[in-house]
């Protein structure tokens, strides 16, 4: 095998911390014929779907792949904006955000890049970037606040394979988790507590996230508990009885058993129990994207009201809102505590040369 050199080093570069932050992906454009790459990539990890893989391979390339992307791209249609997708915009709105941060800190000793785990940029571009830039420490935050296999595990397995093809690999720090920060669980207080003041409150509030199949909880994934944790630590925060909230999970995929209960059954069950007014929070995601927008804030929207719902409200997710890079901030830099930022590189250089070193 032969492994990446990193050709552009030299002794002159000064040694930076790099940060990258990581968010699940989008296709290049809202058509099918962008949306069956990136479906073929997204469905053929073996951290989304754990079927054997001979099985699973018949079922996606002959059945999914041939149906999915015209129904997918469609939905994409209805989300995408001048600037593309909104996750792309947003995640590339928070490492700019995050940059600004870092500079006004360290100067030029980090630097920050952005990368999806499946489409563009992919982990790889965005470590090759970070290493171009004289990255000799690399710390890694999948914008997943609660911890799964399918998310942030896949995500820790995109950076190894292209660690694995490496010849020098930088020093290397993963955050796998944040469901519980302090900061973060103020942060989505704040925001909801910011649409109450406006908008007044709701019969319930619902915390919406992304589902799995419930077999992964039972071969120990922790996504479940977390996503739990998280309601409950919000819901604390804003004084809420049991019965003011609720958490529910959505996306679910396939005929199996996902975990329960589900966003769009319980939202048309609601209003005959005398639920007449929701406001849904989707605390799994750091940005809006397909699965806020279009499910959440229009799909769901219409399960509730042609239920007999009166009143629903999504409330946007944390985004690139001021509160929400400061957070982000101050948990990477937390987790960077001991790495130093800044060399004597030019004496590096000297005494490289003395060496005989040609760079």
């Amino acid at each position: 095998m032969k492994y990446r050199s990193q050709e552009a080093f030299t002794h002159v570069q000064a040694d930076k911390i790099g940060v990258l932050i990581s968010n699940l992906g989008t296709p290049q454009a809202p058509t099918k014929q962008a949306l069956r790459p990136y479906l073929k990539q997204f469905l053929s990890d073996p951290r989304v779907v754990e079927v054997p893989k001979l099985i699973w391979w018949f079922v996606l390339n002959i059945i999914i792949l041939n149906i999915r992307p015209a129904r997918s791209a469609k939905a994409y249609q209805t989300v995408w904006t001048d600037e593309g997708s909104p996750l792309l915009t947003h995640t590339k709105h928070q490492a700019e955000g995050l940059a600004k941060r870092f500079s006004e800190k360290y100067g030029d000793d980090v630097v920050v890049e952005f990368a999806m785990r499946y489409g563009e940029p992919s982990v790889s571009t965005a470590v090759e970037s970070l290493l171009a830039q004289g990255a000799r420490k690399i710390i890694l935050l999948p914008l997943y606040p609660q911890y799964c296999a399918s998310t942030s595990g896949s995500t820790f397995d995109a950076l190894a394979e292209d660690f694995t093809k490496r010849r020098w690999l930088p020093d290397f720090r993963f955050v796998s988790h944040y469901h519980d920060n302090d900061n973060y669980i103020a942060c989505l207080a704040d925001k909801i507590q910011a649409h109450w003041d406006k908008h007044g409150r709701a019969d319930k509030l619902i915390f919406s996230y992304h589902g799995i199949p419930k077999r992964y909880l039972k071969n120990g994934d922790p996504y479940h508990c977390e996503c739990h944790k998280t309601s409950r630590l919000i819901a604390e925060k804003l004084s809420l009885k049991s019965d003011e909230y609720m958490t529910t999970f959505q996306s679910r995929f396939g005929r199996e058993e996902w975990l329960t209960p589900y966003t769009d059954e319980t939202f048309k069950k609601l209003p005959s129990q005398g639920v007449k007014s929701l406001q849904v929070v989707c605390p799994g995601f750091s940005s809006d994207c397909l699965e806020t927008i279009e499910e959440i804030g229009e799909e769901n929207c219409e399960y509730f009201m042609h239920a007999g719902g009166e009143r629903y409200e999504y409330i946007e997710c944390l985004n690139s809102d001021d509160a929400h890079l400061d957070m982000l901030f101050t948990l990477l830099v937390d987790n960077m505590q001991g790495w130093k930022v800044g060399d004597d590189y030019q004496q590096r250089e000297q005494l490289a040369k003395g060496l005989g070193s040609e760079k």
